[in-house]
């Protein structure tokens, strides 16, 4: 017997009340589904909120600036996601009369749309007959047909996709993806799955086995490298200089106090950082007191960040040499600008500081 009719049931009692399912629409789906890769349900729900406040619909989105939607966005990480949906919706208004394609191969020729969003956007949205296959549908459909393989396997994908697809309800793809991701996400969880309040755990073949805990099968896992930074924090006049990031690459387009990584070149981390200044800005700096350590993780890196509180000669003018553009910015101001984790630290650091009175006697 199919366990769909069962998942299907559960869903219909027990589905999670989210903002971008009390009101179904093609945008708001879109935007969901981008803010939720890589990034938990509870995370995206005040995000999404404000975004939805402030962008309510395509046609605002895209004639939107992009400093705007960087500060909305700031905090929610993997940044080129908002780039790309801000120009995906550009290219919507140009070529689709501000209409969202509805159908699965299309959706995929918009910027930022891979195949588990365009597949997530098809189903939801329009009802496509088509499988999402994310974390939590991969989790549920390992455990239910045992998959030994690992899942994240080029031909682990495809069993678990087949999979999927072969059990998929016809005109029910919306609710039997959604239904999946919130079994995998309230029951089916990746520790200490409760599988006595699972509504199809008599078919599901991993708990028959006693080996539920070790599905989905994973790949090795390689230590991320760790990486030492430091970090400018140079005062004139009482402001602060920050540089912005090329719109390409990792933070794209944030502002960030300048620096750079610790090669095995550099004796300490005072040289590193006037090496990198002279690269970056094409001036020398007098490196002060320390202004914190911070430490962050990336997808794919750690690293440990050392900021110091610098001076620049007199006169000396920084260029642009290797970012988007620079800005002498008064403390006051830091939270007009979008950054990342580790330089909102210091950011608000320095607002701090100014607040308390202590920066006038350190910049």
């Amino acid at each position: 017997m199919s366990f769909v009719p069962k998942l299907l049931d559960w869903y219909q009692q027990n589905a999670r009340e989210l903002p971008w399912r009390c009101h179904v629409s093609p945008y708001r789906t879109w935007v969901s589904e981008i803010m939720l890769q890589q990034t938990q349900v509870e995370t995206v729900i005040p995000y999404f909120i404000r975004w939805m406040e402030r962008f309510p619909d395509i046609q605002s989105l895209a004639a939107a600036d992009e400093h705007d939607i960087l500060i909305i966005w700031e905090g929610l990480g993997y940044y080129s996601r908002a780039r790309n949906l801000h120009q995906a919706t550009k290219q919507v208004m140009a070529d689709l009369n501000g209409e969202l394609p509805n159908a699965y191969n299309e959706l995929q020729r918009l910027p930022g749309i891979g195949p588990y969003t365009a597949a997530a956007i098809a189903s939801i949205a329009f009802g496509e007959d088509v499988t999402a296959v994310d974390g939590n549908i991969r989790r549920v459909m390992a455990r239910l047909f045992d998959v030994r393989v690992p899942a994240r396997s080029t031909e682990g994908e495809a069993q678990l996709r087949a999979l999927a697809q072969e059990h998929l309800p016809k005109g029910r793809a919306g609710d039997y993806n959604q239904a999946q991701m919130d079994l995998g996400a309230l029951i089916c969880k990746p520790k200490k799955p409760d599988c006595k309040s699972c509504p199809i755990a008599g078919g599901c073949q991993a708990r028959l086995l006693g080996v539920q805990e070790e599905r989905p099968v994973k790949l090795p896992k390689k230590k991320p490298p760790h990486l030492t930074v430091t970090a400018a924090v140079i005062f004139r006049d009482k402001r602060v200089l920050l540089a912005q990031r090329h719109p390409d690459g990792l933070l794209g387009g944030l502002w960030e106090f300048p620096g750079g990584t610790l090669e095995g070149s550099d004796p300490d981390l005072q040289s590193c950082l006037k090496r990198e200044i002279q690269e970056e800005l094409g001036v020398d700096i007098s490196v002060g007191d320390s202004f914190g350590c911070y430490k962050h993780a990336y997808t794919h890196f750690k690293i440990t960040l050392y900021a110091f509180l610098c001076a620049l000669p007199e006169g000396a003018q920084p260029q642009a040499l290797a970012s988007q553009d620079l800005a002498w910015v008064d403390a006051d101001r830091l939270g007009d600008y979008p950054m990342g984790k580790v330089d909102r630290q210091i950011a608000d650091r320095i607002m701090e500081e100014q607040s308390n009175g202590s920066l006038s006697n350190r910049a």
